[in-house]
């Protein structure tokens, strides 16, 4: 078998399998990996720190007994520290920023055996749903170069579709695992909240709507991952119950003739589908109702404008609270000039809003949670379009030059109440999120 080949012919359990049985070496693996990227990289921007060495000293001491013994991966470069190395979340503003020690989901990734080479690709604070921040440049679809992988996770994507990788971490607050899967051809999961760790540096990221995981090509890499990566947290914010088996059994066992399926095509804003979009979930339903499955289309008992709304008040605030932390790193409070001028609006809006309507918006993600848990009482699955248009063009969504001014120009008068009355103030956000995260909101 030739070690060019391996990285295409096997997910990484197969990877895993090999090292156990010493068919193959991690070394092997790695220096494969590592050509892959060096090779294909220059093209998609998707890995934008490598670690290389610390990874090639790790593969001497792998004993084979890990579920991903010797599997190569990439992290996402937010949220996913690793000890001594960068972690730039996609701004400038955090370039010099060194982690001083391990989060516990790379500690967990490691005790799975998996050799970490390097960072993927973010827009900056994982804001976007495409990958282009200023710092490092755009991540591309290696399906096709002139369009974006998504975001957040969009490095990540692109480094897994395009082989340099079997897995590479992801995280998801507002679809940042499920649009770039859907963009390029993956398996996608956002877990439960509280399912997989988010400490030590925070007890929960996003007020929980933010929870890390893995894209993958296939299937049972996920589950397998989760399997080994879930588990309680002490400091944790959030404590998802425990599950008794085995995510990777689960996944093994027919869905069964008495599944009950909802679907729909619609957008829970009312706001225009892709037919394209439409046409995934049509044919996905007609499949599942081919096995047996009991497939009806139905919408979901929630006020999607209410849900989308309640989640850009979580928005604004949360960027409010990064670019205060930034005081952490800087050493001195953060200026316009240190982040991408639409973040330190989406900032400013934060600042602009009060407390009272934060805990609204709070309130009325778990009334929704609660709809949505009746719904599930009887349909087992609820199936929706991943986003509500294909892949944009790279550039497409970034702000027209009028509102690059205007966004600069507010930003330069720390205007943020002003903004937040004028309804058009983030229409180019509106226009990103309406064509990005339509079908991915947090509930």
């Amino acid at each position: 078998m030739m070690t060019s080949d391996v990285l295409s012919r096997f997910d990484g359990l197969g990877l895993a399998e090999l090292v156990k049985r010493k068919e193959i070496h991690p070394r092997e693996l790695i220096k494969a990996s590592i050509q892959r990227i060096e090779e294909i990289n220059p093209r998609l921007n998707a890995v934008i720190h490598t670690i290389y060495e610390k990874a090639m000293e790790t593969a001497d001491c792998v004993d084979g007994t890990g579920t991903f013994a010797g599997v190569p991966m990439l992290l996402k470069d937010i949220g996913q520290e690793i000890e001594g190395e960068p972690m730039t979340a996609g701004s400038r503003a955090m370039r010099n920023y060194r982690a001083g020690s391990d989060s516990e989901y790379v500690k967990r990734i490691r005790k799975t055996g998996s050799l970490i080479l390097g960072q993927t690709n973010v827009p900056e604070f994982a804001l976007m749903g495409i990958t282009e921040p200023i710092l490092h440049g755009p991540t591309r679809n290696p399906w096709n170069t002139g369009h974006t992988p998504g975001g957040s996770s969009g490095g990540s994507a692109a480094a897994v579709a395009a082989g340099m990788v079997p897995i590479a971490g992801a995280n998801d607050g507002g679809g940042s695992i499920r649009i770039p899967a859907a963009y390029c051809g993956l398996f996608g999961l956002k877990p439960t909240r509280g399912r997989v760790p988010a400490g030590p540096r925070f007890g929960r990221h996003w007020q929980g709507a933010s929870v890390d995981h893995v894209l993958t090509r296939t299937v049972r890499d996920s589950a397998a991952m989760l399997d080994a990566i879930a588990g309680y947290e002490k400091g944790g914010a959030f404590h998802t119950p425990h599950f008794p088996g085995s995510f990777l059994e689960e996944m093994r066992k027919p869905l069964g003739k008495s599944a009950r399926i909802a679907f729909t095509t619609s957008s829970p804003l009312g706001t225009e589908v892709h037919p394209e979009c439409r046409k995934a979930v049509l044919k996905t339903a007609r499949f599942l109702e081919k096995e047996g499955c009991e497939v009806e289309e139905v919408e979901a008992p929630v006020n999607g404008r209410k849900i989308a709304n309640s989640y850009m008040t979580l928005y604004f605030g949360e960027v409010a609270a990064s670019l205060e932390s930034l005081e952490e790193v800087l050493g001195r409070k953060a200026k316009f000039g240190d982040v991408e001028p639409a973040t330190w609006v989406l900032g400013l809006l934060g600042k602009a809003t009060s407390a009272g309507e934060f805990v609204m918006s709070l309130r009325e993600w778990d009334k929704a949670a609660f709809q949505m848990e009746a719904f599930h009482e009887t349909y087992d699955f609820y199936l929706s379009p991943a986003t509500a248009f294909p892949p944009a063009k790279i550039g497409e969504l970034e702000p027209g030059g009028l509102e690059k001014w205007l966004i600069e120009l507010a930003g330069k008068a720390n205007a943020g109440a002003l903004l937040k009355k004028a309804e058009s103030s983030a229409s180019w956000l509106k226009r990103a999120w309406k064509g990005l995260r339509l079908h991915s909101l947090p509930i």
